[in-house]
């Protein structure tokens, strides 16, 4: 029997004008819808705090040794289900909910300027966008300078690519929890089939669970 796979999804706390966080909301309805049987799905929740994404994401990547990691976060701005293709190290000027930034305002020292995930968000989007969800996706090239984009830096970093970013508009504009449960369900399920269609993505994790256990 084929061992099953582990996805970590995660969604923000509460920050600014954000007193609920649709992106938690919306992890927590996917928890319940699940991602069937053959998937072994975690959910955690993420302070909206720099040096608590830096200490919180490496171990939940050594703890689960997850295929895909999802992360999703709220965007005032959006007004679609916007799936982001890449993360960036510098321009983290604005202040978490500790009231703390990085004084070198970026993610690593000496990291690329952008990481892009393994998964081609344009087919993901593509394919999503045919289900007959009524909800729309769109893709993005910028997650924001916050701590939205510093976790999906840092996460596709840590899993050499294996990682995704979604910001959902917040509740009912225009999606209810239970739609962005759904759309996160649908989203979450095309990315695990694109990984396993391209042989790419598999000699990826391949790598990485061999490099992992050469240590």
């Amino acid at each position: 029997m084929a061992s099953k796979k582990k996805v970590i999804v995660t969604g923000f706390e509460p920050f600014g004008e954000h007193a609920v966080n649709s992106s938690w909301v919306a992890v927590q309805e996917l928890e319940k819808l699940g991602l069937g049987g053959a998937v072994d799905l975690h959910v955690c929740e993420v302070p909206v705090e720099y040096q608590a994404v830096q200490s919180l994401l490496p171990s939940l990547w050594s703890k689960h040794q997850p295929q895909l990691v999802v992360h999703v976060g709220v965007s005032g701005l959006a007004t679609t289900v916007t799936l982001e293709q890449c993360g960036h190290n510098k321009g983290y000027k604005r202040r978490d909910n500790c009231c703390f930034s990085p004084t070198s305002q970026c993610c690593m020292e000496d990291g690329p300027d952008c990481i892009h995930s393994v998964l081609d968000m344009e087919a993901v989007c593509k394919r999503v966008n045919n289900t007959g969800l009524g909800i729309t996706f769109s893709v993005s090239k910028d997650a924001g300078r916050y701590l939205c984009d510093y976790t999906y830096y840092t996460s596709l970093h840590l899993g050499q690519g294996r990682s995704a970013f979604i910001h959902v508009p917040p509740l009912s504009k225009p999606y209810s929890s239970q739609e962005l449960g759904r759309a996160l369900q649908a989203v979450v399920q095309e990315m695990l089939k694109l990984m396993e269609e391209d042989p790419k993505h598999e000699e990826v994790c391949n790598h990485a669970h061999r490099q992992r256990h050469d240590h």
